[in-house]
């Protein structure tokens, strides 16, 4: 060894170097864990020993949806009203928020509005406002009237009306059946508002767009300044309170 030259003694170094890294591999296979690499919700690869605070558990332990079904939330929509109805599938008479289905659903057509008698008290005029179904077949109506004075000329006279809390429901209209919504506001020769003498009452059916006229002949309503606001109801089954 002592005559051996540099390079070989480098080569003899390097051999024993490779012998005692593969006794250690060797003596310690199968004691590691292999940190094999998993895919997040965020896309991010992470170690499979460790999870991300706030990810999601595996899917063998979250509880699936089912193809083609979806959370109750995702059938529901929000109505003008504040209640919550159901995705319109199905028809119910007496179960507040429930909404009819859209081909039972009375148009505009098919109705008869009027305006029924002033029932008075406290400085507040209270009229129903009557719809009936003068076609011949059984048809539904959900939630508030539309509703809007006018002049002669058909200009609207004051803000729209609000509408007064309530829980909708549907109500069923046979032929020749009526339903009526409340339509209330504050005498404005007692309340002081700003008046004017409309010429008529236009009524909204419920979820449709052409509207239907009736004659108005009960005097000023307010429409402006204070105390003006009309009031409108939810529709309940009859012609009046």
């Amino acid at each position: 060894m002592a005559n051996s030259s540099p390079s070989a003694r480098r080569g003899a170094l390097i051999a024993g170097s490779v012998a005692v890294l593969g006794l250690l591999t060797a003596c310690g296979g199968g004691q590691g864990v292999r940190a094999e690499p998993v895919k997040t919700e965020s896309g991010t690869a992470a170690p499979a020993t460790e999870r991300s605070p706030g990810a999601s558990p595996p899917a063998s332990a979250a509880t699936a949806t089912q193809p083609g079904t979806a959370s109750a939330s995702a059938h529901e929509s929000r109505r003008g009203d504040g209640t919550k109805d159901d995705d319109g599938t199905k028809g119910d008479a007496t179960k507040p928020g429930t909404r009819p289905a859209a081909s039972s659903r009375c148009h505009t057509s098919e109705l008869r509005a009027s305006v029924g008698r002033n029932d008075p008290g406290a400085g507040q005029e209270n009229f129903p406002v009557v719809l009936t179904n003068k076609s011949a077949r059984t048809c539904t109506v959900h939630g508030y009237p539309g509703a809007a004075f006018v002049d002669a000329s058909g200009k609207q006279l004051g803000p729209d009306p609000k509408r007064s809390s309530g829980s909708a429901v549907t109500v069923t209209l046979r032929p020749g059946a009526s339903a009526w919504a409340g339509l209330t506001f504050s005498n404005p020769e007692i309340s002081g508002a700003s008046k004017a003498q409309p010429a008529a009452l236009v009524v909204t059916p419920p979820d449709e767009r052409d509207s239907l006229k009736v004659a108005w002949s009960a005097g000023a309503v307010p429409v402006g300044g204070n105390s003006s606001s009309v009031f409108l109801s939810v529709f309940r089954p009859g012609t009046q309170p």
